[in-house]
């Protein structure tokens, strides 16, 4: 049995958040374990209240999973707090080598502008990605954490190239969805002593904006790492997977949500 294992917050939707990563761990033929970081109060449209978990809670649900379970592939969503993400972070390193491939979703922010990660933990977030197989950050929260200007094509390639260079994750993927136009994605990956980019074309779909497209693709990308694909052979079948859900996607309560 492959095993993926998400470390996020709840969503009581099902449209987003760990319900959702679980969902799309299904239906990519993997097993989903999950450890809750948050409990949200939210319908398909906005997120009204979130609730973190106690930290001392999340590293005793990561400590216990994993001294039993080895997971092939953990996704981290949304963590809340500095306090969270910093029990995150010792319950990861409680693990056995060699350690499953990481995937960071970097979630700051919920689409309607409520914050999901409070601004003193943008260091330690950044800290934890050293090592992760792959950061996936939308252009707003690549400028958030890069500081550098992301309107530009180049200023895209540099902040991908500083997930890489600075914070030391292996590869990034910059998320094109807020750019006017096409939603292009701009790959970067450690190649030797270099970094290569890469651009993937998107496909913008027509039709009102679909609740959880962010968490589904890097659930996805983590399923395939999980299955033992190459990065970018997940990468390339996440997005193919996440584009048909958004074609797919149907209308629940106030928004639209992904099927799969």
């Amino acid at each position: 049995m492959r095993i993926a294992l998400s470390v996020a917050g709840s969503d009581p939707t099902g449209g987003a958040g760990l319900q959702l990563d679980l969902q799309v761990f299904r239906a990519l033929g993997i097993h989903g374990a999950g450890v809750v970081t948050a409990l949200t109060i939210q319908d398909t449209k906005r997120v009204q209240r979130v609730l973190p978990a106690f930290p001392s809670v999340v590293i005793d649900q990561l400590r216990v999973l994993l001294a039993d379970v080895a997971p092939h592939a953990i996704k981290l969503g949304m963590l809340a707090t500095d306090d969270v993400l910093r029990a995150v972070a010792l319950g990861l390193a409680a693990q056995s080598e060699p350690r499953p491939p990481l995937v960071i979703d970097p979630v700051l922010r919920a689409s309607d502008g409520a914050q999901l990660l409070e601004r003193r933990a943008y260091g330690a977030l950044v800290d934890l990605m050293k090592g992760a197989a792959l950061v996936t950050p939308k252009l707003p929260e690549a400028e958030s954490l890069s500081g550098i200007d992301v309107s530009s094509q180049s200023g895209a390639e540099q902040a991908a190239r500083w997930f890489v260079s600075e914070a030391g994750a292996e590869a990034a993927l910059v998320k094109g969805g807020h750019r006017d136009g096409a939603p292009d994605d701009c790959l970067a990956r450690r190649e030797g002593d270099g970094i290569a980019l890469t651009w993937l074309p998107g496909e913008r779909i027509a039709g009102e904006p679909v609740h959880g497209t962010g968490c589904a693709l890097s659930a996805a990308i983590t399923a395939g790492l999980a299955s033992g694909h190459a990065l970018e052979q997940a990468i390339a079948r996440g997005r193919s997977f996440v584009r048909d859900a958004i074609a797919r996607a149907e209308t629940v309560g106030a928004g639209r949500l992904l099927r799969f």
